[in-house]
């Protein structure tokens, strides 16, 4: 079934009616974060003015999606993500000389780039030293300075450690030819493995809960961890932004088209809704509005977050398009405009703590083609009694696989004619093979004795120079990796014999030798598993990630009924 299917399922019962009459629906007023004089603000019915500043409390797991007791009153939240954008677009570009470098450098924020010990080990370059790169985007909630209390509300909550209500993983491939952007809803439920405060030294036992709280676990290292731990995927670097200094990015841009199939008019009287309101066709958004557009439920597809991270993908496409064509990029002084507001909302990574780092990351990032970059939500289903969301069993994985083998999420990858297999050149008995435990999970922890248990198969089928390495290492992906072409019959020969798919077999231009790591993807047993949501021939994305192509000019957002006018 495809997820459009099961949010149509859903969205009817996500709002209880008595929750509708009494404005404790989830989220209520979660739009309302505008200044009072900003245009759309009004105040929450019933209640007086100062009180709409606040979020409420925040339920014990940090989800949204919760059926019963306080509800939690969010928002203020979704524009945060664009200075991440444009930080790397806009930042990366901005040849405006180094004499300006150290200033911007001395704006970055730096953190370290995961928290969560072990992790995995970056993939081994392909054949032509080349490495896919993935970022990690997030969007914090916290409201330490007055700025970020004026754009977010809740000065009851200026103390409270932020959440990372907004997280996308952006994923460019080796080649530098398409990007992938893959956006996972706040409330899902994960592992949270331990993390370490590198300030404090607090240490956050491993936990199940909803991912924007491991924000909360000693800063974005511990969501990078967590993110590692649930994709498998090796995450290079992240950058993470709060609300200081979005709005202003937004205007410098100039205006951002976008697209509603009807009238629109984000606002009812219990006072839901963004303030949004848009007549029918395209309109170039910027400023307030632009807020407005980024931070609506309340009137696009099902009144979810689902629908709202969809109407991100489109203005974050859009907005690329914009950026790519405009001519005011030429201009040194508003690229220095864009590139302080840029810096100053940053916190990164330390590998990735200077501008001259964001320049040749954006100089990347900028060889992607639009019509090669594809927009998804992780594929998700609801878990019991419908108080979080979870990882759709197959379909997820699928989409996690897809980017771990660097394959594009728009099913556009050239597709190479099936050479015939090349024959061995090494007698079984004479091939050197070393096997590697790479069940080393930060998470379940590690299998002990996969290596001595795959070696000793590996000898019963006469590969005899079988050895192992004791170290043990993370991957999600069993694989045999192997120096060059020259050996490339005795990787197949040797993936066949232990029942292994053909894109298990890897050319490393970093190998020494051949080498078979056992993934986390075969923990017991001797003949490898079938792994869920495999697909023979699946080259794509499934459709219930819902992909959005950068170029896709014609998409249009879906309007609520209940909030036409």
């Amino acid at each position: 079934m495809g997820q459009s299917s099961v949010r149509g399922d859903r969205s009817r019962r996500r709002r209880r009616p008595e929750a509708a009459e009494t404005g404790r629906d989830d989220g209520v007023h979660e739009d309302q974060g505008l200044p009072p004089d900003a245009p759309g603000w009004t105040p929450p019915e019933g209640s007086a003015v100062a009180a709409a500043d606040g979020d409420g409390e925040v339920p014990a797991d940090g989800g949204g999606h919760r059926r019963g007791g306080q509800p939690r009153r969010r928002g203020r939240k979704v524009l945060r993500w664009t200075a991440l954008t444009l930080a790397v677009l806009i930042v990366g570009g901005a040849g405006a000389g180094y004499w300006y470098y150290e200033h911007l450098n001395a704006n970055l924020r730096k953190a370290p780039r995961s928290l969560g010990g072990g992790g995995l080990k970056k993939p081994d370059p392909n054949a032509f030293g080349q490495s896919p790169l993935n970022i990690l985007l997030l969007g914090s909630d916290g409201r330490n300075n007055a700025k970020n209390i004026e754009l977010g509300g809740a000065r009851q909550d200026a103390d409270r450690k932020p959440l990372a209500d907004v997280q996308m993983l952006l994923h460019v491939s080796a080649d530098r030819s398409n990007m992938s952007v893959i956006s996972i809803p706040r409330d899902t439920r994960v592992t949270i493995p331990r993390c370490t405060d590198p300030k404090t030294h607090e240490v956050f036992p491993q936990t199940s809960a909803a991912i924007n709280q491991s924000l909360q676990h000693g800063g974005p290292g511990c969501t990078l961890a967590t993110w590692q731990e649930l994709t498998g995927i090796y995450i290079d670097h992240f950058m993470m932004v709060d609300f200081g200094g979005v709005v202003e990015m937004a205007d410098a841009i100039g205006g951002v088209p976008v697209c509603v199939d009807g009238n629109v008019y984000s606002h009812d009287s219990k006072g839901h809704g963004s303030g949004l309101k848009l007549t029918k066709g395209t309109h170039s958004v910027k400023g307030v509005q632009a807020l407005q557009w980024l931070r609506t439920r309340y009137g696009f597809e099902d009144n979810t977050d689902i629908g709202r991270a969809k109407a991100q993908h489109m203005y974050m496409n859009s907005m690329v398009r914009q950026l790519k064509k405009d001519a005011k990029l030429t201009n040194p002084g508003e690229l220095r405009d864009l590139a302080e507001a840029a810096t100053n909302a940053l916190t990164v990574d330390d590998g990735l703590d200077t501008v001259k780092k964001l320049y040749d990351l954006g100089g990347d990032l900028s060889r992607v083609p639009t019509k090669r970059i594809t927009m998804v939500t992780m594929p998700w289903q609801y878990g019991p009694g419908e108080s979080y969301v979870m990882p759709k069993p197959g379909d997820a994985e699928a989409t996690f696989g897809l980017l771990r083998n660097d394959t594009a999420l728009d099913g556009k990858d050239k597709k190479k004619k099936a050479a015939p297999a090349p024959k061995p050149s090494t007698p079984k008995d004479q091939l050197k093979v070393v096997v590697q435990n790479g069940t080393n999970s930060t998470v379940n922890g590690p299998v002990s004795g996969r290596a001595s248990a795959l070696q000793q198969q590996l000898s019963g089928l006469g590969y005899t120079a079988a050895g192992t390495d004791s170290a043990l290492t993370t991957q999600a992906d069993t694989t045999v990796t192997y120096r060059d072409k020259a050996q490339r019959g005795d990787a197949l020969a040797l993936a066949k014999a232990l029942g292994l798919p053909k894109d298990a077999v890897r050319e490393s231009s970093s190998a020494t030798g051949m080498r078979l790591v056992v993934g986390n993807d075969w923990r017991t047993g001797s003949a490898y598993p079938e792994q869920p949501g495999d697909e023979k021939g699946a080259d794509k994305a499934p459709d219930s990630a819902d992909a959005l192509n950068g170029q896709d000019t014609k998409a249009c957002m879906k309007v609520n009924p209940s909030y036409a006018f």
